[in-house]
């Protein structure tokens, strides 16, 4: 019995260990292919050690994606967070009318990122789509939604806000729900309004449940591929060709195998640079709501 005691935390830690490994063998032996010259035209390849990375950061097409997936990660992430928060407060108000549209919250999350994105593209069409035959009484119809650079950047974003807005508000309305009610009874027995209440302790607690939020859909969106590629396929032109459909223009449509996964390890290294400098900003902001507490 005693021994079976002893080796009980090992075979705990074995699903654990094949998961970590399911991760780092593919993403070891990509890093092992980037410095070679994998492609479809040479199927013996060449060492050529970090040429692919130059090759990568000397590009104006790189550049190019990446100021287009920062665009779209920032812009995304910054409209989910406010309208998931001011979604949240309405929500935290105990209601018939709350509870109903809760469980309707839910309903594009449960939707596919690709399906969603191809019904909001038949919604945009210009001449037949919803979206303009309901604006066309304005004098608004006829818009070319997706055929212009900057509209289908916008449209994408759009999408991306009304699938993952809901996510943003459920994280919001559990923090709301978790937050101690000691501090807003004193804050109401001393006569303070709404808005300072709000300034001064819903906010400051409520900031490490919106940064988590924040986290997940900015890193999210950095990787985004589904929904853009769906909705546009990167076009008109190069104006929604993200990060990570550069990667797979480079090595699936064009076939140069390695010089596209050289582009995804880039992006890994920017989600992880990006990720490690949130964490720690949630690390201080956890601390000064616990101040506030």
């Amino acid at each position: 019995m005693g021994w079976r005691l002893a080796l009980r935390p090992y075979v705990l830690i074995v699903p654990a260990l094949l998961l970590t490994c399911g991760i780092l063998y593919p993403f070891g032996l990509g890093l092992y292919y980037t410095l070679f010259d994998f492609s479809a035209s040479k199927p013996q390849p060449d060492m050529v050690r970090f040429e692919n990375y130059e090759t990568v950061f000397t590009q104006e097409a790189f550049w190019n994606s990446a100021w287009v997936t920062v665009l779209y990660a920032v812009g995304a992430a910054a409209v989910e967070t406010v309208l998931g928060v001011a979604v949240a407060l309405l929500l935290h108000r105990s209601s018939l009318v709350g509870r109903v549209l809760e469980k309707i919250l839910i309903l594009p999350l449960m939707i596919a990122p690709v399906i969603a994105a191809i019904i909001w593209k038949l919604m945009l069409q210009p001449s037949v789509g919803v979206i303009n035959y309901l604006l066309r009484p304005f004098g608004l119809g006829g818009v070319q939604w997706t055929d212009t650079p900057t509209g289908a950047l916008l449209s994408s974003i759009a999408v991306d806000v009304w699938v993952y807005t809901p996510f943003v508000a459920i994280l919001a309305l559990a923090g709301l729900r978790s937050l101690p009610t000691s501090p807003f009874e004193a804050a109401a027995v001393d006569g303070a309004g709404w808005r300072y209440t709000f300034r001064r302790l819903t906010l400051p607690m409520l900031w490490p449940y919106v940064l988590v939020a924040v986290i997940f859909r900015f890193m999210d969106s950095l990787k985004v591929f589904d929904i853009i590629y769906a909705l546009t396929e990167g076009g008109p032109g190069d104006s929604t060709v993200v990060l990570q459909i550069r990667a797979y223009l480079e090595a699936i449509r064009f076939q140069r195998y390695s010089f596209g996964i050289s582009y995804t390890i880039v992006l890994w290294a920017v989600v992880y640079l990006a990720a490690m400098v949130l964490v720690k900003h949630l690390g201080k902001i956890q601390r000064k709501a616990a101040e506030v507490k």
